[in-house]
């Protein structure tokens, strides 16, 4: 995996084997970021990271001067090579969280422009992200929710839908908080 855009493009990030994670190929994540960059301004948001395994997405926010990234994840080792990572690349805008997501939603008094999801595909629970992201305020106006999945799951329906982009076997549905 590599960092694509900011301070620290075309950084190679290696992560260890043992990570039950799936990161994000890099051409969807290069589409991805063409499409926020043209809404917003790095250097002006805070992001969360939902699911973060290795950090892809997180480092790809740090890189590009976010404000704060805060990237949360119930696996102990995730968290803890992102802090590692974070730390070897000087990000002192990326902060990590070991919790579980829904129990982070819960308790969560933070806004944020981005919030960026990438459970695992199999994960049981993906229909109730939106509702629990929006329900627990923490998307501030005008800012967006993108959920990563696999085309087994349609988010058309769901209050905020904006949008739905496929980048080979990964699909970004985007939603948006007027």
């Amino acid at each position: 995996m590599r960092i694509i855009g900011g301070k620290n493009q075309r950084r190679q990030i290696i992560a260890p084997a043992k990570l039950p994670v799936r990161p994000t190929t890099d051409m969807a994540k290069e589409a991805l970021f063409n499409i926020l960059n043209n809404h917003f301004d790095f250097e002006e948001i805070e992001v969360l990271d939902l699911f973060a395994g290795t950090g892809n997405i997180s480092y790809e926010f740090a890189s590009r001067g976010a404000r704060q990234v805060l990237a949360v994840d119930i696996n102990n080792h995730c968290t803890g090579f992102i802090k590692q990572t974070s730390e070897k690349l000087n990000f002192e805008n990326l902060k990590t969280v070991r919790d579980d997501v829904f129990h982070f939603l819960a308790i969560c008094r933070i806004t944020f422009d981005i919030v960026f999801a990438d459970p695992p595909y199999d994960f049981e629970r993906i229909s109730e992200l939106p509702g629990k992201v929006f329900n627990a305020g923490i998307i501030k106006p005008g800012g967006w929710l993108v959920i990563e999945h696999s085309d087994e799951f349609i988010f058309y329906d769901f209050p905020y839908f904006d949008q739905s982009r496929r980048y080979g076997k990964v699909h970004f549905s985007f939603f948006k908080l007027s």
